[in-house]
């Protein structure tokens, strides 16, 4: 099994955006169901060893405690419930208001009861769930594929974030923007904006530079792994990147640090290739932000100092 298989966005655009539907009214069932964290944690998604799940949400006797996982492997939205309970669909077939209905159809059933905002966040039109019969292509290949490579790129950005003992998220894929992130905290914490949106407030209260991948856009079309630090320190774009094939670029205002997964499937060793890239870019950020890089390694995960002395 190939370690990073193609992805071209134009082979799966379609796929993506019925799937991607799916996964924001599930997100969005998690947003309302679950306890709030700094920094959003509590919304985004986790990959499992059959695709991804939502997490336990609900319970403390307000409802109750329930997950809802998507299967990649056999396809099936699965509900699952504390007292033993499980209900799932097939996802094939679907269109995103077929999937809706569905889905509340079997939480009703359950006894789970989620009021949830039902319109897309950010795809570009705002035809609500109930009514979208456009977006009807579920592809089990190309998901599957898709979730392969999600899956890698998690155990990646898991492996880049161990060498790091500050306050750091956990590997998550959001299901709003639907990449694949994990981020490092300075510990500085940032003045916002009150009329900053609740979503920037919350997430970019504190300095941070977060790397991540993403599987394309219309912006750009294109697989790639990221990076980025915020607020930007000027002169963050001329800062030196490695490989050499990767680059800084303009997005809304800002610069990343992009490195396309293209290049990457290219490489002798994409790992190896990768890691480099993002710590480059991490010591980009932490160059003009004057974080203390020494004080807050630890390679390899290690904090014990009698470890290596074993």
């Amino acid at each position: 099994m190939e370690l990073f298989p193609a992805m071209p966005l134009a082979e799966w655009a379609e796929a993506k955006e019925t799937f991607h539907r799916f996964a924001q009214i599930v997100g969005k069932i998690r947003l309302v169901s679950s306890n709030r964290r700094n920094h959003w944690w509590q919304v985004p998604f986790h990959p499992t060893g059959r695709g991804l799940t939502a997490r336990p949400m609900g319970g403390l006797g307000e409802q109750p405690l329930f997950s809802i996982d998507f299967d990649l492997v056999r396809h099936r939205l699965v509900v699952d419930v504390l007292d033993g309970r499980s209900a799932e669909f097939s996802l094939i077939g679907q269109s995103v208001a077929g999937f809706y209905q569905r889905l509340f159809d079997t939480l009703a059933e359950l006894g789970i009861r989620p009021d949830i905002w039902a319109v897309p966040f950010d795809l570009g039109d705002d035809t609500p769930f109930p009514e979208d019969t456009v977006h009807a292509r579920y592809d089990p290949v190309l998901i599957n594929r898709y979730w392969r490579i999600l899956s890698q790129v998690a155990q990646l950005l898991d492996r880049f974030a161990a060498d790091f003992a500050g306050k750091t998220s956990p590997v998550h894929h959001f299901w709003h923007t639907f990449d694949i992130a994990v981020t490092r905290f300075t510990g500085r914490a940032v003045p916002v904006p009150p009329e900053a949106d609740a979503v920037t407030r919350e997430a970019y209260s504190w300095e941070v530079i977060s790397s991540g991948f993403w599987f394309g856009d219309k912006e750009r079309p294109w697989p790639a792994f990221y990076s980025y630090t915020a607020p930007e320190p000027d002169g963050l774009e001329r800062e030196p990147l490695r490989p050499a094939q990767a680059e800084w670029i303009t997005s809304r205002g800002t610069h990343l640090a992009v490195l396309r997964y293209d290049d990457v499937r290219a490489m002798g060793d994409p790992v190896a290739s990768v890691l480099e890239f993002l710590d480059s870019a991490y010591q980009a950020g932490a160059r003009l932000t004057g974080l203390d890089t020494e004080a807050l390694a630890c390679p390899g995960g290690v904090t014990d100092p009698y470890y290596a002395k074993a």
